[in-house]
């Protein structure tokens, strides 16, 4: 049977937490906790607490961001007591830049922090009782419809990558290469990564196939046409270059287009590339 002085909390905790939203936060110092392996610390912290008798570690960070969907959130702290947490951390602008278009997607951008470079990383996820939240000061994480929008996208993409086949990974290494060192130069080939709004690549007729026809599609922002006269064509002969059909990739083309000339049934066959992405499974 439940108190009234429990009732009374957990009315307190379910009305506190109607404000919040997914994506809001808490700033100022915080501690994220995981656990590891005392055998095989990976990461400086755990390595730093191996004279502990703990196998769990904490870290301080500068606050954190809520990632539990809103109606999760404001549902009763009996049937739904958890919210996942993720730590904020600083990145420098460039970089915010690119979490922002979707190129880095072990973090999420929070917009109403994006003043002070901080963002979600999303490899870190800690599990707390909603009562801890209702200590602290909520910080509005979106303030728009179109921003909640672009933080779910976020979430759902860290979760939901395509995984390339490893031939595929090591057959567009040279392009990835490329594509990371140019993005942030001061160069038309600099200026054109970064007027692009994602990058994806369709197989056909499928990535299991013995044989198969790549298009590499760079989708650009609408009103980005070219670069100190350097034109979109000259730039996606240069990249394409770099991917020379072989092996099962028995055709390799490509294009550079906009969302609105995309169709729809292209975009959704198609597999986006990420910058930080491709990786070999072994």
């Amino acid at each position: 049977m439940v108190s009234d002085s429990e009732d009374q909390l957990q009315q307190k905790i379910d009305a506190t937490l109607q404000e919040w939203c997914q994506g809001d936060c808490v700033l100022g110092e915080q501690w994220f906790f995981h656990r590891f392996n005392v055998q095989y610390p990976l990461t400086d912290v755990s390595k730093d607490a191996l004279d502990s008798e703990s196998d769990l570690v904490e870290s301080e960070v500068v606050g954190f961001a809520v990632v539990t969907q809103t109606c999760d959130i404001v549902r009763s702290c009996l049937s739904r007591p958890f919210l996942e947490v993720v730590p904020l951390v600083e990145v420098e602008q460039q970089r915010l830049q690119e979490i922002q278009r979707g190129r880095r997607p072990q973090y999420a951008l929070i917009p109403n922090l994006a003043g002070k470079c901080l963002v979600a990383d999303l490899d870190r996820v800690m599990t707390i009782e909603k009562a801890v939240a209702i200590k602290w000061q909520r910080v509005a994480g979106c303030t728009t419809d179109e921003e909640r929008k672009m933080l779910g996208q976020a979430l759902a993409r860290k979760r939901s990558r395509f995984a390339f086949p490893n031939d595929f990974t090591a057959f567009v290494k040279k392009l990835q290469k490329r594509l990371q060192e140019k993005h942030d130069r001061e160069s038309e080939e600099g200026e054109a990564l970064r007027a692009l709004r994602e990058i994806r690549v369709h197989a056909s007729p499928s990535w299991d196939a013995s044989e198969i026809e790549l298009m590499f599609l760079f989708i650009r922002y609408e009103d980005e046409f070219e670069f100190k006269g350097m034109e979109w064509y000259q730039l996606l002969e240069r990249w394409l270059n770099l991917v020379p059909a072989s092996g099962r990739f028995q055709s390799v083309e490509g294009e550079v287009t906009t969302l609105e000339a995309l169709s729809a049934k292209a975009y959704t066959e198609s597999d986006p590339l990420d910058l930080d992405h491709l990786s070999m499974s072994s």
